[in-house]
């Protein structure tokens, strides 16, 4: 007997099919996610728990001429495997395969592109504007979960949304927020008749025959409202959304399809914005991500049966680990030290941090503006607080980065993690801008360390530094170098000296400076003596230690992990112009000007020309290239 989900290729496929037929397609698309994730990784938990969502939606819905929209993207597994993409779903996150995540130029059923959360909503008043201003009566839908709401922008848009009265629903997945206390069979049969055409059609009649009474109609019709409202708001937890002008639907049970599609299809009717408050649960159908929903939100190839991880990687331990360490000790020995993340303790490493100091730990949720405005309070009060964000993440504060802290000057550490290449969640989480947007900021310091025990220091560094300071390091494992066990400040601005060659020097930061020492060892075979400078510092740089290898070998080579335009290659660029630096050749080598696809770390940086290979590869073309330009064009590319 075939299996339901392999006749489904498209939401029309789906409606063909019988009510009492979803709740078994919903357990073979449960284990379809199961087979997939477990052999390429990927966001299992948030999925699992929104397969009889999504099967509502597309069943009563009509995609793509009404607009889905899913925050952040983390739940629309489900929705691509419906959507005509169920033989592709294999490859997904993979190399030159589909993204994890809603993408546009993908699928005409992903209507807008996600990856950063609590957009949906925002997105979604602009579709439904634009519906209205092109005459167009489709609906839209944004599914946001529940930690995306946590995320100012969210409720920036739900203020606006209610105030234009546009058809815009809106779904609340939700499986942990303390909103969700009033679920049971008595609230989900409210919400349900409340939806019936009866029951509004009753309503405006009774509203025309209140107002039609003489003298007292008005009044009675003002108190039945406030009875209305005072019932709601004791029966459901719905006051704040229908304060933003929502009408409030729930909360209702998310795994129970015959209720939600009755539901759905009640809405469809509905004028004006519409909250619908739907209850599920993490990780619904596979133990193991019921029980640690944490552990399976972002997971690696694991083994079904246990649910344990398999090929982990032994040895080094990753950057994330040793920050989250390093933190740990030094707040032993200052109590003005205090930790911010942005609804990541786990990803930030500093869950342990979290669990030593917890009068000192702060999760703001998802809001990252927030974060760094209330670093920048706890600064201006004498504390030194140290903000772990991802460096994708960060670029959504970048006002608060100039306007609260450097500005003001003040000593606020930005840890941040996942910066340069991130790897298989693609171009919505490579960190490759940071370098670019925070050197211009005047009193901003910024540092990356070339391995795992150099972060340590400049972990010490950052917090006895009196101003803004930006430390960014890399996804995944260090080097497995000898740790000191005891930190000291590195000289602000100072780099080190690697390698000693002749021939050009090499000048890295961060993750790139162990691939340029490899590259100056492989050419050093091909008669070939290049310097290796660690630069440690981006801003500011070290220029007597760069200027003195510039002027010795004529030959600049820059690299990082960092869009070219604005990086680290440009500030050694300005540096030669500021210092009146002539007849050097400079070639930069970092991210060009386009979005990074995903794929594993070590692929990307071959595609890039960032190994060792690469880089020793555009060293050797560059110095016995033959210039057919001018002489000054020849000397600075």
């Amino acid at each position: 007997m075939s299996k339901l989900l392999d006749t489904i290729n498209s939401p029309t496929d789906l409606k063909n099919l019988k009510t009492d037929e979803l709740v078994p397609l919903a357990g073979e698309i449960r284990e379809f996610l199961l087979e997939t994730v477990s052999t390429t990784g990927g966001h299992l938990a948030s999925n699992l728990g929104s397969v009889e969502l999504t099967l509502a939606l597309h069943y009563c819905f009509n995609s793509p001429t009404d607009k889905f929209i899913w925050d952040v993207g983390h739940q629309a597994y489900t929705h691509k495997i419906l959507t005509g993409r169920k033989a592709q779903f294999h490859t997904q996150r993979q190399y030159k395969g589909i993204s994890g995540f809603p993408k546009r130029s993908e699928s005409p059923h992903d209507a807008f592109g996600a990856g950063h959360s609590s957009t949906s909503i925002s997105a979604g008043l602009g579709m439904a504007v634009a519906g209205d201003l092109k005459g167009e009566r489709n609906k839209v839908i944004a599914v946001i979960g529940d930690g995306s709401l946590t995320g100012g922008i969210a409720f920036e848009a739900l203020n606006q949304a209610g105030h234009l009265r546009k058809n815009l629903v809106v779904v609340l997945n939700d499986n942990e927020m303390s909103i969700s206390k009033n679920v049971g069979a008595f609230s989900t049969f409210i919400s349900r008749k409340l939806t019936g055409s009866y029951f509004r059609d009753l309503k405006k009649e009774m509203t025309t025959l209140l107002k039609g009474i003489p003298a007292v109609g008005h009044n009675i019709l003002h108190f039945a409202r406030k009875a209305e409202n005072s019932l709601k708001g004791f029966l459901t937890p719905g006051t704040l959304f229908e304060a933003l002008g929502f009408e409030y639907i729930g909360p209702i049970q998310g795994h129970d399809l015959p209720q939600m599609i009755e539901i759905f299809e009640n809405v469809r009717s509905l004028e004006g914005p519409v909250l619908i408050h739907v209850m599920t649960k993490k990780g619904k159908g596979y133990p193991p991500a019921e029980e640690t929903p944490d552990q399976f939100h972002g997971v690696g190839p694991f083994d079904v049966k246990t649910g344990k991880v398999t090929g982990a990687k032994g040895g080094a331990q990753s950057y994330t680990a040793v920050f989250g360490q390093t933190l740990v000790k030094l707040a032993r020995e200052d109590e003005k030290i205090v930790a911010i993340t942005a609804a990541m303790p786990d990803g930030t490493g500093l869950s342990p941090f979290a669990k030593a100091y917890p009068d000192r730990f702060f999760d703001v949720g998802i809001a990252e503006q927030h974060a760094l405005t209330f670093a920048a309070g706890l600064a201006a009060e004498g504390f030194r607080p140290v903000a772990a964000i991802y460096s994708t993440f960060a670029q959504r504060a970048y006002d608060q980065v100039f306007h609260d802290i450097c500005l003001q000057k003040l000593p606020v550490t930005l840890a941040l993690d996942r910066a340069g290449l991130v790897g298989d969640d693609g171009p919505t989480h490579h960190g490759v801008f940071d370098l670019s947007y925070l050197r211009h900021l005047p009193e901003m310091t910024v540092m990356a360390p070339k391995d795992e025990n150099e972060l340590q220091h400049m972990l010490k560094t950052a917090i006895c530094h009196g101003g803004p300071i930006a430390l960014r390091y890399p996804r995944g494992a260090g080097y497995g170098v000898r740790m000191d066990q005891e930190f000291h400040s590195l000289p602000i601005g100072r780099g080190e000296l690697l390698l000693e060659g002749d021939d050009l020097a090499v000048v890295a930061i961060g993750a790139a400076v162990y691939p340029a020492l490899e590259a100056a060892e492989a050419l050093k075979a091909k008669g070939i003596s290049a310097s290796v400078i660690n630069a440690r510092f981006v801003k500011p740089l070290d220029s007597e230690l760069i200027l003195h290898w510039a002027n010795r070998t004529g030959c600049l080579v820059t690299v990082e992990e960092n869009a070219l335009q604005g990086g680290f290659g440009s500030a050694i660029l300005e540096l030669l112009e500021q210092n009146g630096v002539s007849g050097i050749r400079v070639k930069r080598i970092g991210i060009p000007d386009r979005y990074i696809d995903q794929g594993s770390q070590a692929q990307l940086r071959h595609d890039l020309g960032l190994d060792s290979a690469g880089i020793a590869e555009t060293v050797e073309q560059f110095l016995t290239r033959k210039s057919t330009s001018s002489p000054a064009l020849a000397r600075v590319k």
